[in-house]
């Protein structure tokens, strides 16, 4: 969690509860619109986190495989992000 967000072990909690609402209103028909919406806001919204956790893995370890898993997740993101639009626009 980047050091200027207040409460970060509940961020965490709160952005979980929103992955599994989003990802159970997906599953109904008639939300997955709206569930779409919700899951491409969690995506943008943890992107700095993701950015943080990537900066202090450099930091702590250097260049590592953890670090490039993490490298390789911030354009997989991205690419969720469409994913996800497209998967839940109307047919």
């Amino acid at each position: 969690m980047p050091p200027y967000l207040p409460f970060p072990l509940e961020l965490v909690y709160i952005s979980g509860v929103f992955e599994i609402l989003g990802g159970a209103g997906w599953l109904i028909p008639r939300c997955r619109r709206f569930a779409g919406y919700g899951l491409i806001a969690l995506l943008i919204a943890v992107f700095p986190a993701n950015i943080q956790m990537l900066v202090q893995s450099l930091h702590k370890e250097g260049l590592t495989l953890f670090s490039w898993i993490l490298i390789f997740r911030l354009p997989l993101q991205i690419a969720l992000v469409f994913l996800v639009h497209w998967l839940t626009k109307d047919p």
